[in-house]
């Protein structure tokens, strides 16, 4: 799936594997560690590192600070999105505001998205 793959990109996505920000630490450590499924953080994918992936759902998840909401980021996320769609991943994006005020809604979304396609899915 990964033909693309752009190894340049990996001593980047090992840095922001360190160095990950206060929302991608809290949803990492009290939701996304903690699933039943292997979920890679800063995972290279083409040219892109995405924030976390779960491959055996394909599912990409994106957390975006405020920098997203200039116009240049959101049109970098659209070409970004296109191309995972194209791949056949599913992109999630939740906001960092929606990560520090509503966590819950968030674990919860991400479930029912996990949920959705196999309803066995820690029934």
């Amino acid at each position: 799936m990964n033909t693309s793959y752009n190894s340049k990109l990996t001593g980047n996505a090992k840095r922001l594997r360190k160095t990950m920000t206060k929302e991608e630490r809290h949803l990492w450590y009290d939701c996304l560690k903690q699933l039943p499924l292997t979920v890679h953080r800063q995972k290279v994918l083409g040219q892109y590192i995405v924030d976390f992936y779960i491959a055996s759902r394909k599912l990409v998840i994106e957390l975006d600070g405020s920098q997203h909401y200039e116009e240049i980021h959101r049109q970098k996320d659209v070409l970004r999105d296109q191309y995972l769609d194209s791949i056949g991943c599913k992109v999630l994006r939740y906001s960092n505001a929606d990560v520090n005020c509503r966590f819950a809604e968030v674990c919860q979304d991400i479930w029912n998205h996990l949920k959705e396609d196999h309803v066995d899915f820690l029934d």
